[in-house]
């Protein structure tokens, strides 16, 4: 293939394209792929080697064929043209708008599909994972720290996931922050399907999706655990909320501690198995976090300077979701609060039998409108009620 083929119009830069064509090509992975990229001093150079030279670089017959038939770079081109088809960007680890944190790691992707902002991969952020299982205190927590944080300037990272992934990219998105989600799956395959929704609104306002996976890869149990070292790569730190004993997010933690990431958690209760993650974690040292705050003051020098020079001069500062509601004027309102719980829902049929010796069904309705309206409480599906921090 041409050189003026390679360089047609498409999501990918010049160079992105070759080493495109490299992360295709069978029998190549990133190891003998930056071997390669050393040895000849580009990605378009290998391509200009002959069969002779590349076998002779030690790579598998296969794959040598691959790059000097041009099938690779063939592959390359398809892939770009199903890129453009989703409005997603192919970036590579020579290309300046890759994140350079994740280029710090020891395996970083050779591409990246980007959809959505380039420019807020380069800004600072904090991966925040968790179990997909979480309690309504986990969801909770998550949410609040993520939009304290995005309100802030950090940008969340996180994996799409149900559970705590979706609470911290939604608490972000109420923000009006910028999040990025990283994919197990191709750039087009919303995984789980109900956050395709959650997706758009993340691209919306300037935050993005991105993936190592081509186009169209569905999901598969080994993709995930891959994933997880982008999430963490690509953060000054990662912020655990709610983990089982084994679960996916022991693997974010460990990558995080191995690419000398700060690790954050916040601590649970000791009865529920969720809580065996984060509340290990602190005993290894991990910084406990209750509030943003806990999070802020532990970054980076260098990521709260570029933080605060983001920030328009003499603006108010964000408003904080606190860990303690704030008082209420009504006294149904207060009557109601005493009896929620932050980790424990309750139906409202609950709620109208405990109070209906005060308070009339209507009024208590018409309370609990009040206290969701003003982020007090949080209504869960089945009518059933939690209190908000």
């Amino acid at each position: 293939m041409s050189n003026v083929a390679v360089a047609a119009s498409n999501p990918a830069s010049y160079q992105a394209t070759y080493w495109l064509a490299l992360a295709l090509t069978t029998g190549l992975g990133p190891t003998r792929i930056k071997k390669l990229i050393e040895h000849y001093g580009t990605a378009e150079r290998v391509f200009q080697a002959s069969l002779t030279e590349l076998e002779a670089t030690g790579m598998r017959a296969v794959s040598a064929q691959s790059i000097a038939t041009g099938k690779s770079l063939e592959l390359a081109q398809q892939e770009c043209a199903n890129a453009a088809e989703t409005g997603a960007r192919i970036i590579s680890l020579s290309d300046p708008e890759y994140p350079l944190r994740l280029k710090e790691i020891y395996d970083p992707p050779i591409v990246l599909f980007v959809k959505g902002s380039v420019e807020v991969l380069a800004q600072p952020g904090i991966a925040m994972v968790g179990t997909r299982h979480p309690t309504p205190y986990g969801s909770g927590m998550a949410e609040r720290l993520s939009t304290d944080l995005a309100a802030r300037g950090l940008v969340i990272i996180s994996g799409l996931a149900r559970g705590i992934d979706t609470s911290s990219h939604r608490g972000a998105v109420a923000a009006k922050g910028k999040t990025v989600a990283v994919l197990g799956t191709g750039i087009d395959v919303m995984y789980p399907k109900e956050n395709s929704r959650l997706a758009e609104q993340i691209v919306v306002l300037g935050g993005a999706l991105i993936s190592e996976f081509p186009v169209g890869t569905h999901p598969a149990p080994q993709n995930f655990p891959i994933r997880n070292r982008i999430i963490s790569g690509m953060s000054a730190g990662v912020l655990v909320v709610e983990a089982a004993e084994y679960s996916g997010t022991r693997i974010t933690s460990r990558l995080a501690l191995e690419q000398n990431r700060d690790v954050y958690a916040v601590p649970g209760n000791v009865t529920n198995k969720n809580s065996w993650g984060p509340n290990t974690l602190i005993k290894q040292g991990a910084k406990l976090v209750a509030t943003w705050e806990d999070v802020w003051e532990e970054l980076p020098a260098d990521v709260q300077a570029a933080l605060s020079a983001m920030q328009p001069n003499e603006s108010a500062e964000p408003e904080t979701a606190s860990l303690f509601p704030d008082e209420v004027t009504s006294p149904h309102e207060k009557k109601i609060l005493k009896l929620l719980k932050a980790d424990e829902s309750t139906h409202i049929d609950q709620l109208v039998e405990l109070l209906e010796n005060e308070i009339s069904a209507s009024e208590i309705f018409a309370a609990l409108f009040e206290l969701e309206l003003n982020g007090k409480i949080r209504q869960l599906p089945g009518k059933n009620f939690v209190k908000s921090f």
